[in-house]
């Protein structure tokens, strides 16, 4: 092996040597870095006595090269870099090349250019004396000669050789022999004691041109793990054609990531691993926080990311949720700073922690319900006052910096804290439209939940659960009840034939759960069912709301149709059964199709992917930008979203029970198979399969925004994922025959959905067809899907008589007391507002919604972002810059299309028209089409 040189420079036998040193980085001076704002110590000789010991020491420097004594201030470009690397091998051995390594590392609050520590300061005095960061180029190919083995690594040390505001420069020179043969990986040792955000490391001097590595990744300390991290250059292999010199390191590294199933998980690691979801209840803080763990046979649920945390003292099933510390995420899982910053726990802790808590000292009741309508609605124009804040170091406060669209700052008088919302642009077009049914049929193929309906494919409507439990099984919406909504257009019966008739269906879901509910304090719950009918017209009406109650406390089961009417009492009474069939809506919006159906089902992916996938995989980079963030948020969600007493426990209907009904639907109704578009319309009767029809589909209801821009967006998805999967797999035999990709399938089905693995209808995976498939679905739903029910939660939700996400209070007509029908005879009104959420309830859950909602400025698109490797091969760059122009072609078509909605009234009301690719967002923030992953 060729040895890097230790020393460049000669020295003269004075009694002190000199050396110059590169600018070494110094607290507080970041921005100024390449300026002559501020003296450094490049200029300055540092004085170094020849005594021998020191001079022994001095031998053992790795000094900075002759090419890299130029100012940090002066930017070589790569051109500059190659040309003078390229004269300076003219002048060598021709066995050996001069290589420059130029190693980019990212400026970062959690990084080790953070800390004021003493850590910091022997971390500065080891980027001074030229010591940063160990590199060890690896070799493609092995030894010829030598019973085929590895070729030993070339190492050299980099150090600091200038830099940015954004970002500092690393830099190390090699002599590299011809005979090495092509570089392939890179083998990185952190010298400092705290973790660095490494970007890229580019190699110059080859004749071929520089070799990339673009890394994007946390290095830890060598002092907190000695393992030398991997990072392989920007070329996709499969299993079977990575180079021979690189494929132990392939297996090596999946084994790192792997990890080996024990103890518990440092903020620094990167190991993926599963466990069951035993961390969502707090037993050790209270009793009433336990709650059973999801995942198993009682209880079927996804896996998540394993923690290792011990479980708790009070409940040995439960894990213990780390004294409130932040959840473990695999390192490069976590949020950007920029990410950081504008969301994630700061954001959404504040409004937990710290906003809730002071909107109770001014809410001193929690069960205090708006006392009139224009109460609500002076949430958006006065506000309400928050007590004082104790970080008042901003203009703002401590909330009004990372909330400043919630948190008003206001100079004159006393309100210098001012809790007060925007107003959603539903409600700026018209005040009353939630009140219309019109609106509220139109929602459910517009809105924010469009994945609920579906079509009557049977009558009468019937229970299938144990009519020994919950009653008689048929329901109470007759077939006389319909006909006399539809006014003698059709009969029930024709109305089926020809699919007109539509059902939120809810009853089977909830009725289980309604005795528990109801022991909950200012809490009740239904069993629902809601009828729509198609019109002539296209658009949909409601005919008729069903609630149900099971028997209990020794009285037999309650049920009751509810229809539009003009009637002064029965048009209060059909508007509060609306509010209950909202609030089971958003109730299974938010438990079942967005985290279920998105969050929840996807981390196993993520989990399989980075164990049984390289990173040099081709599947691996196709799906790694659909993976950004996911795991993060998943946790987050963990730590104050699903958690026991948290949002959704505290002011969503179903109350403690939340996640238990999310893990029966995903028992009973979530398959994989059914969660492509175009599968699941067709198994809700939305579609037929139609081949002479676009998308082979044939729509039920042909005005259905979602179903009609979604199978736009599927189509090209899928076409994108085609030309891909065909370019790395010809034929049936390469499929079957790549271990890592049949052991990521085989992982994802009995590990991360284990409690599901023997069910029939998981896809195989033998032929490109079949990955083509599996791949798109998962796309799919990390990106449309997870867009459709995320991004429009405030404009809907936003103001919540639109979309409680409680009710409160039962039915006035449910056996009620003749004190009780008098009150609601005399003030209807206030028995609607009492169903709605609490005050508190409400500011919570609107602030909350404010946060999900908004667009990240470092928000990753489907289709703006080429990865690296991609641009390497002109197939696959085609493919994709073919990709970009179709996505561009749907978003033009679609602007077209919402435009004319504001002239003609789509679908309905058309308040808000539905845009599936530029959903909506904070004001200010431009979406620019539909995120990549499960980013919030």
């Amino acid at each position: 092996m060729i040895k890097p040189h230790l020393l460049h420079q000669s020295y003269q036998k004075t009694n002190h040597t000199f050396f110059s040193l590169h600018r070494p980085y110094f607290h507080g001076g970041r921005g100024d870095i390449g300026t002559n704002k501020i003296r450094t110590l490049s200029t300055l000789p540092l004085l170094w006595p020849a005594h021998a010991k020191k001079r022994e020491r001095l031998k053992r420097l790795v000094l900075p090269p002759p090419l890299a004594q130029a100012s940090p201030s002066s930017s070589a470009t790569t051109k500059d870099i190659d040309h003078v690397i390229d004269d300076t091998n003219e002048n060598k051995d021709i066995g050996v090349v001069n290589v420059k390594a130029v190693v980019k590392v990212k400026l970062t609050k959690a990084g080790f250019f953070s800390s004021l520590s003493l850590d910091r300061g022997i971390d500065d005095l080891t980027d001074l004396l030229g010591k940063s960061i160990l590199l060890e180029l690896v070799s493609s190919h092995l030894h010829d000669s030598e019973g085929g083995m590895e070729k030993e690594t070339i190492k050299a040390y980099a150090h600091k050789a200038g830099g940015d505001e954004k970002s500092v420069m690393y830099e190390s020179n090699f002599e590299v022999a011809n005979d090495f043969g092509e570089i392939g990986a890179v083998l990185v040792e952190n010298e400092h004691h705290t973790e660095m955000f490494l970007e890229t490391i580019t190699l110059h001097g080859f004749p071929e041109g520089p070799v990339h590595f673009d890394c994007a990744s946390w290095v830890h300390s060598k002092f907190d793990n000695t393992t030398k991290r991997i990072f392989f250059t920007n070329k996709c292999y499969l299993p079977s054609e990575t180079p021979s010199g690189l494929r132990r390191l392939r297996g090596e590294e999946l084994s790192n990531l792997r990890g080996n199933g024990e103890g518990t998980r440092k903020s620094f690691e990167r190991v993926y691993d599963y466990d069951i979801y035993n961390d969502i209840g707090d037993p050790d803080k209270s009793l009433d926080l336990q709650r059973p763990p999801l995942g198993g046979k009682e209880r079927p649920y996804p896996r998540r990311c394993r923690t290792g945390r011990p479980h708790c003292e009070a409940d040995r099933w439960s894990e213990n949720r780390n004294n409130g510390k932040k959840f473990y995420v695999p390192r490069d899982e976590c949020f950007s700073e920029v990410k950081e910053l504008t969301f994630s726990t700061k954001a959404l802790h504040a409004v937990l922690l710290i906003l809730v808590p002071s909107l109770g000292r001014i809410i001193k009741d929690k069960d205090l319900e708006f006392p009139f309508f224009h109460d609500i609605d002076s949430l958006f124009s006065v506000g309400l006052d928050l007590a004082p804040q104790p970080d008042d170091a901003t203009e703002h406060g401590f909330l009004g910096a990372i909330m400043p669209r919630l948190v008003k700052s206001i100079a004159a008088g006393d309100r210098q804290h001012v809790l007060r919302f925007e107003t959603p642009e539903t409600m700026n077009r018209d005040r009353f439209f939630w009140f219309r049914d019109e609106e509220f049929a139109r929602q459910t193929v517009a809105g924010l939940n469009p994945l609920s309906i579906s079509l009557v494919k049977e009558w009468p409507l019937r229970s299938n659960l144990d009519p020994g439990k919950y009653g008689p099984q048929e329901s109470a919406i007759t077939s006389e009840i319909i006909n006399k909504e539809i006014g003698g257009i059709l009969t029930v019966e024709k109305a089926i034939e020809e699919k007109k008739l539509f059902i939120l269906d809810y009853h089977d879901i909830l009725l289980p759960y309604v005795s528990k509910v109801r022991k909950l304090k200012g809490k009740t719950l239904y069993g629902s069912r809601t009828l729509f009918f198609l019109t002539p017209e296209g658009t949909l009406r409601p005919l008729a709301i069903e609630l149900t109650r099971p028997p209990m406390d020794g009285k037999k089961q309650w049920k009751q149709v509810f229809t539009p009417s003009w009637h002064s009492t029965s048009v209060w009474l059909w508007r509060i059964a609306k509010a209950h069939v909202l609030a089971h809506d958003s109730g299974y919006h938010q438990l079942i199709n967005h985290w279920l159906r998105t969050h929840c089902v996807t981390e196993p992916y993520v989990i399989a992917t980075n164990r049984q996938l390289s990173i040099m995989h081709p599947i691996y980079k196709l799906l790694h930008p659909h993976f950004r963030y996911t795991l993060e948020i998943n946790a987050l969600a963990r730590e104050a979203l699903i958690n026991a007493d948290g949002t959704i426990e505290s002011s969503f209907a179903p109350g403690k029970y939340a996640m238990e009904i999310s893990s029966a639907v995903y028992h009973h109704d979530w398959r994989f198979d059914m969660e492509s578009l175009p599968a699941d319309l067709i198994r809700r009767g939305i579609a037929i399969k139609d081949p002479f029809e676009p998308h082979g589909l044939r729509l039920t209801i042909k005005d259905y925004p979602f179903a009609n821009d979604g199978l736009l967006l599927w189509d090209i998805i899928k076409l994108w994922v085609t030309d891909y999967v065909n370019h790395y797999y010809p034929n049936s035999s390469v499929v079957e025959h790549d271990e890592e990709l049949q052991a990521w399938w085989k992982e994802i089905i009995t590990v991360g959905h284990g409690d599901k693995k023997d069910e029939p209808w998981w896809p195989i995976l033998n032929t490109p067809k079949d990955l083509i498939g599996i791949l798109s679905t998962i796309i799919w739903v990390t990106s449309g899907h997870h867009a459709a029910v995320n991004f429009g939660q405030y404009t809907y939700g936003g103001y919540f008589p639109n979309r409680p996400t409680i009710a409160r209070t039962k039915m006035p007509s449910e056996d009620p007391s003749e004190e009780e029908w008098k009150e609601f005879l005399k003030k209807p009104e206030r028995a609607l507002l009492k169903c709605f959420p609490s005050q508190l309830q409400a500011t919570r859950v609107m602030a909350v919604l404010d946060i999900l909602s908004t667009h990240s400025p470092d928000e990753e698109y489907i289709g703006e972002k080429m990865e690296p490797s991609w641009g390497e091969d002109p197939v696959i760059r085609d493919a994709f810059e073919m990709f970009k122009a179709r996505l561009k072609k749907l978003e033009v078509l679609i602007d077209e299309r919402n435009e004319n909605t504001k002239l003609k009234n789509r679908n309905g009301a058309g308040i808000v028209p539905y845009e599936l690719l530029k959903p909506f967002s904070k004001p200010g923030v431009t979406g620019k089409g539909v995120p990549c992953s499960i980013s919030i």
